[in-house]
């Protein structure tokens, strides 16, 4: 039997609810409620396409030029990609990841990068996923198992789905006031308030033939400092993305550039620790210093 591209498929249970994470990348392949795709999943035969559930470390979004500058020291990235001249999504999309704990209702997926060329740290990164009653809660930590500090970034790239029907029919309600803008790179060269713009979705509306790839911010939170996002389907259900108070940025993503008949099926709503290419600016960047962890929390469920 020919091995599935993403690897190990390590599936998840809890009721009428049912997840898939994979070796390759220890991202989210599938989750439903029943019959009904909570997020827009990939086949079983097929490579990850558009990032889809992908775990983003140590940093999401892109790095200009693959460069940047940490502790007095210039770094240089691969170029992931080339035509935008850019590093894209950290480091860990592609690598394995191994099962280091597993029960009906949750897996815990592990990786360790060890220093390379342009991230001369090391990282012991866990991501913990768990199914209840409340759904979908998945939970990063990152310990740096090096002897300095490092910089650190964390995102993850689910795409909320429709049901049945493009993404035109949703309505988004998305708590952001803030939308960075981005050039022909894709990389931050400003920022709007969205009140005013098709881009305000702060109190719900029909996406219809709008395009969005733009990270948001100026979340509106909870007492908690919590966000929370919905995309209501033709079917009148409702996929509700939460994220804790370490993901201060959202980008948005109506899938636009993906292959034909993937096009505009799911909407990606990824928090962010920090905006695109942090770790050149510095802006939100997280340091982690030697045997310390940071932890992020998000979560998704279907009403």
């Amino acid at each position: 039997m020919a091995i599935a591209p993403s690897g190990e498929q390590f599936e998840i249970r809890s009721g009428d609810q049912r997840a898939t994470i994979v070796e390759v990348g220890g991202g989210l392949r599938t989750y439903s409620v029943g019959d009904r795709a909570v997020l827009n999943p990939y086949p079983p035969d097929a490579m990850c396409d558009g990032a889809h559930g992908a775990v983003l470390v140590p940093w999401p979004n892109r790095l200009a030029d693959g460069r940047y500058s940490f502790a007095g020291r210039d770094h240089q990235v691969a170029l992931t990609e080339p035509d935008l001249h850019n590093a894209i999504h950290g480091f860990l999309r592609w690598r394995p990841w191994r099962a280091v704990e597993q029960s009906r209702r949750r897996v815990v997926m592990a990786h360790r990068l060890y220093p390379l060329t342009g991230y001369p740290f090391g990282l012991e990164v866990t991501v913990d996923y768990s199914l209840s009653e409340a759904g979908l809660v998945v939970r990063t930590t990152a310990t740096n198992i090096g002897d300095a500090p490092c910089p650190y970034g964390c995102g993850h790239h689910p795409y909320l789905s429709p049901g049945d029907g493009p993404v035109d029919d949703c309505t988004l309600e998305l708590p952001a006031a803030t939308r960075l803008l981005t050039d022909e790179r894709q990389l931050p060269s400003g920022a709007e308030q969205v009140e005013g713009t098709p881009f305000d979705f702060r109190r719900g509306q029909r996406i219809g033939a709008l395009e969005i790839d733009c990270p948001f911010t100026g979340l509106e939170t909870d007492s908690e400092g919590g966000s929370m996002t919905r995309l209501t389907g033709s079917d009148g259900r409702t996929v509700e993305l939460w994220a804790d108070a370490t993901y201060p940025f959202l980008e948005v993503y109506t899938g636009d550039t993906l292959a034909p008949d993937r096009r505009r099926t799911g909407v990606a709503v990824e928090p962010m620790t920090c905006p695109p290419n942090a770790l050149q600016t510095g802006e939100n960047l997280i340091i982690i210093d030697p045997d310390e962890s940071v932890t992020t929390s998000f979560g998704v469920r279907l009403t």
